[in-house]
């Protein structure tokens, strides 16, 4: 029986509730693509929130996918902080050098006011522009960097791990405040106009700790930040692995968790039936030259393993599409999605 055709939010809310949609729901997370498609460069385009605004509305035109993303570039909250973004050609915004030089100085630090912060602002006018546009047509997906993600770039990833380690009181302390900030932070967006947000969490993953660090720290402070925000939490940990661990991160709250490249889609799957959608896992770094066989090859594979029954988001791995993925990739997925992802699923 052929189903009706379904608006994204319903769309992404039925296969949310574990039932089959009218067909696979397709996040294309693109944030820099917008700056192509409107012939500015990627620091001018994130400079102003109708940029961002028309980019994501002329990306979900183009390839038909399911949500807005309201993501401007990760270090947007280490410059809040104070802390330094470099921005290149040709990809994402980096943060510079970190604002935390030595561990003391995190007694000193404080979080920033997310209502008198300039970049955040933007960001939280560019949702507030979206959800004018689509109304309850679409998701809009809000990113929060987690509270125990985020020192990677506050103090560097060495330093960091060493604090961890070496000195729980500081530790402690700077997860106090950054919890403060993301809990602010992530309701913010929500008040703005964001459906969701995106807990970004890659240290998280067993690729950086092990599960019995986990259960002593990102699963303990992903508990009390996820308790404390006003709206649904996708788990995104990056590029990293994380089925070791699923069923400890369906217990933070979390609706969803986003998967490697480097997990099983069916086994991840399986693992989280009943209990979270599976976001992923499309290779962000191979796409860059995927052929439009190749393209259509992975895309119906994908839908085969993880498709059927519902609870499947399909998307890249990392939660960014690089720079360098060509449209013609980008169209190819789409139309396989449109094409191979309805339901029934027939692969």
């Amino acid at each position: 029986m052929t189903q009706t055709t379904m608006t994204s939010l319903q769309r992404v809310l039925t296969t949310l509730g574990h039932q089959e949609p009218d067909r696979v729901p397709l996040f294309l997370l693109v944030t820099m693509h917008g700056a192509k498609e409107l012939g500015l460069s990627i620091k001018e385009y994130f400079s102003k929130a109708e940029n961002v605004v028309e980019g994501q509305l002329r990306m979900r035109a183009k390839y038909r996918h399911d949500c807005l993303n309201g993501l401007f570039y990760a270090p947007i909250e280490v410059e809040a902080w104070g802390g330094e973004v470099i921005y290149v050609e040709n990809g994402p915004p980096n943060s510079g050098r970190p604002f935390i030089r030595k561990p003391e100085d995190i007694k000193t630090v404080e979080p920033p006011n997310v209502k008198e912060s300039k970049c955040l602002g933007e960001a939280l006018k560019a949702i507030n522009m979206m959800k004018e546009k689509v109304g309850d047509d679409a998701p809009i997906i809000g990113v929060a960097v987690s509270p125990f993600s985020l020192p990677v770039m506050q103090m560097g990833f060495d330093k960091y791990i060493e604090l961890m380690y070496e000195q729980p009181d500081l530790f402690n302390l700077l997860m106090k405040k950054n919890e403060e900030f993301c809990v602010a932070w992530a309701n913010a967006q929500l008040e703005a106009g964001a459906t969701a947000i995106c807990y970004f969490d890659p240290v998280s993953s067993v690729t950086i700790s092990t599960r019995d660090m986990y259960l002593k720290t990102g699963f303990e402070i992903a508990k009390r930040t996820i308790a404390r925000i006003n709206g649904p939490t996708a788990t995104h940990v990056a590029s990293g692995r994380c089925l070791p661990i699923v069923g400890d991160i369906a217990q933070t709250g979390t609706v969803v968790v986003g998967t490697s490249v480097d997990e099983d889609l069916a086994e991840m799957k399986a693992a989280c039936k009943g209990k979270l959608t599976v976001l992923g896992n499309l290779n962000g770094i191979e796409m860059r030259n995927w052929t439009p066989e190749q393209t259509e090859t992975i895309v119906k594979d994908a839908i085969a393993k993880a498709g059927p029954g519902g609870g499947y988001i399909m998307a890249d791995n990392h939660g960014e599409i690089p720079w360098q993925v060509p449209e013609e990739v980008l169209l190819g997925i789409s139309e396989a999605v449109h094409k191979w992802g309805r339901y029934p699923i027939e692969i």
